[in-house]
C-alpha cells in the first residue's frame, strides 16, 4: 500500500459523525434506491439501448466508490479535538507560508481535507497533508524553512509565516 492510503486521518468528533452518517445513508437507503432504479430500468426491456439503466448503473458505481472511500477514511480515522493553540503545522491548522522567504509572496490555506474539516463551501484553499507542500511543512513551526518538489520537478522553498487553529 502507498503511504497516502495507510496514513492516519485526523478528525473531530463532528466530522467523524458526519462521515459515519453519510456512510450509513449510502449503504442503507442509498443502495436500496439505486437497486430499485436499476430494477425499474431493467423491466423496460432491451438493456443495450436503455439510457435509464446505464445511468442507474453509473450512479451505482459512483456510490459504491464513495462507500469504499468513506470506509477507508473511517478505518484510518483518529478522533480528537483541535487544540485551541497551534504552534506547529498539523492537519486542521490554517497556515500562511512565504515563497522563497519573500513575505510579500504568501499563501494562506487549511491543511486537511474539505470534507474532513466540514469546509465544503469554504473559499479558502485546502491542501492535503499528503500533498508535496503539506508533507514538507507538516510539523514545522513559525519561522521554519521547508522545501518541496513541484509537479514540474523544480524545488520550491517556503517559510512558515503563521500557524493557527482552524476555527471552522
Amino acid at each position: 500500500m502507498s503511504e497516502a492510503t495507510t496514513q492516519t486521518i485526523w478528525l473531530t468528533q463532528d466530522a467523524y459523525d458526519k462521515l459515519q452518517h453519510e456512510l450509513e445513508q449510502l449503504s442503507g437507503p442509498g443502495r436500496a434506491d439505486v437497486t430499485a432504479k436499476i430494477a425499474a430500468a431493467r423491466d423496460e426491456g432491451d438493456l443495450r439501448e436503455n439510457g435509464g439503466y446505464h445511468a442507474a448503473r453509473e450512479e451505482q458505481g459512483k456510490q459504491e466508490a464513495r462507500i469504499r472511500q468513506l470506509k477507508d477514511m473511517l478505518r484510518r480515522a483518529e478522533v480528537g479535538e483541535a487544540t485551541a493553540v497551534a504552534d506547529e503545522v498539523a492537519p486542521g491548522t490554517r497556515v500562511t507560508i512565504a515563497f522563497d522567504g519573500d513575505e510579500s509572496d504568501t499563501d494562506t490555506f487549511l491543511l486537511g481535507s474539505r470534507e474532513v474539516l466540514g469546509a465544503d463551501d469554504l473559499d479558502t484553499n485546502v491542501y492535503s497533508p499528503q500533498s508535496p507542500l503539506g508533507s514538507a511543512i507538516l510539523g514545522k513551526k513559525k519561522g521554519d524553512l521547508a522545501t518541496y518538489e513541484a509537479p514540474n520537478g523544480s524545488k520550491i522553498n517556503v517559510t512558515v509565516v503563521k500557524v493557527e487553529p482552524y476555527g471552522g
